[in-house]
């Protein structure tokens, strides 16, 4: 009698169980010498198919980061030019003028004293010494006359000459035309002299690149 056909879906396993215990498991029937046992099990299936994902929104794109440069700018080295007493021209850097000395009393003689009173005294110059005497002057006659005044010792103050700013474009002129004149001055300078000029040279070099790159 042939054996019914598994259910739809299943498939049929075949126990087989020998005489000694061994088990054996196969899709055939089994012999007269094991004892047998019929198993109908699901067959196994793939599952289905998954669903495609939802479309989504894009994802929104985060902004760039902005570089950031911080530039420095160092402004020019001013120049100045500073005018001597007697006219005369020259350039500094600081705008500080050569200092000077100036007398404040002219003619050697101070104001005379208050009448009835004297002044008398002396003053160290170097090596030297200066005595100042005066006093109420001798009478000639009926009435006095005019105090002329006495011997003084000069007073002064120091001043510096009076500087002002170049404008940027007659700075770098300037800067230029001094450093061809120690290129010129170079060939005929002494060995000892030559390091000083170099050394200045290097300087306005330096200082050209600096401040007057963009100029013409």
């Amino acid at each position: 009698m042939a054996a019914e056909p598994p259910p739809a879906g299943s498939v049929r396993i075949y126990r087989c169980v020998a005489g000694n215990g061994a088990i054996a498991l196969q899709d055939a029937p089994c012999d007269d010498n094991h004892r047998q046992q019929v198993l109908d099990m699901q067959r196994p299936q793939d599952p289905p198919p998954r669903p495609p994902p939802a479309s989504s929104a894009p994802a929104a794109t985060a902004p760039a980061e902005r570089e950031i440069r911080i530039v420095t700018a160092q402004p020019p080295q001013p120049l100045y030019e500073c005018i001597a007493p007697d006219g005369g021209r020259y350039t500094s850097d600081d705008g500080v003028g050569n200092p000077r000395w100036v007398p404040l009393w002219v003619g050697g003689y101070y104001p005379p004293p208050r009448v009835g009173g004297s002044v008398s005294g002396s003053a160290s110059l170097g090596s030297g010494r200066i005595s100042i005497e005066g006093g109420r002057p001798p009478s000639h006659g009926h009435g006095h006359r005019p105090y002329p005044g006495g011997p003084a010792v000069a007073t002064g103050t120091w001043v510096r000459d009076t500087c002002h700013p170049l404008p940027q474009q007659e700075v770098c002129a300037r800067l230029h035309d001094r450093r061809w004149e120690l290129i010129r001055r170079y060939n005929s300078a002494l060995q000892s002299e030559r390091q000083d000029l170099t050394r200045e040279q290097r300087g306005i070099e330096a200082r050209l690149a600096r401040d007057c790159a963009a100029a013409p």
